[in-house]
């Protein structure tokens, strides 16, 4: 979850929304309830779509895959009724480097910085075009302790999309950042 509370484009998440009723193969009357529903804001370009989702760990999925294909099966009919995907998402597709990032960035997403140090920041990073952390806050301070006081503005302002930077890739002092906001 801490994946979508971080990412800006989910709109809500929403943990157990429904069941789903089906017939399984004997005949039988099953429910399944998915984990979650993740609605995203519309873009300018278009309006994603909602992704109902189910979390395995790959090792359940192989060993129980005979019973959880079933409710899969009618998790995708429903979604297809009604013009959302249905994932399955296992420790590879979560345990990756941008959780890492995110587990990192999280605790200075909140934290304060004053405007003229964002605005400061932000120009000089519009002036190198792109750089890295190590980089800008060298162009910044003159001083290691100086330049130690800033990391966290720097990190907030990562966190907050104001620099972007590719969130894929192990986040370091040495990863590519560029200004995404105004100054």
């Amino acid at each position: 979850m801490e994946l979508l509370r971080f990412d800006n484009s989910v709109e809500q998440f929403t943990p157990q929304p429904l069941t789903i009723e089906f017939v399984d193969q004997s005949g039988k009357s099953r429910t399944y309830t998915p984990d979650g529903l993740i609605q995203f804001k519309p873009t300018i370009d278009e309006q994603p779509l909602p992704v109902l989702f189910e979390i395995k760990y790959r090792a359940d999925f192989r060993k129980d895959w005979k019973a959880l294909l079933p409710k899969f099966r009618a998790a995708k009919d429903f979604c297809f009724g009604r013009g959302w995907r249905f994932e399955v998402f296992t420790e590879r597709e979560i345990r990756t480097p941008y959780l890492d990032n995110v587990k990192f960035l999280w605790p200075y997403k909140n934290r304060f910085v004053s405007p003229e140090i964002q605005t400061q920041v932000l120009e000089t990073l519009w002036d190198l075009d792109e750089a890295d952390p190590d980089f800008l806050l060298c162009a910044l301070c003159k001083t290691p302790s100086n330049r130690a006081m800033l990391i966290p503005a720097i990190w907030h302002m990562i966190a907050t999309g104001s620099i972007g930077c590719d969130l894929n890739a192990p986040l370091t002092m040495r990863s590519p950042i560029w200004a995404e906001q105004d100054c």
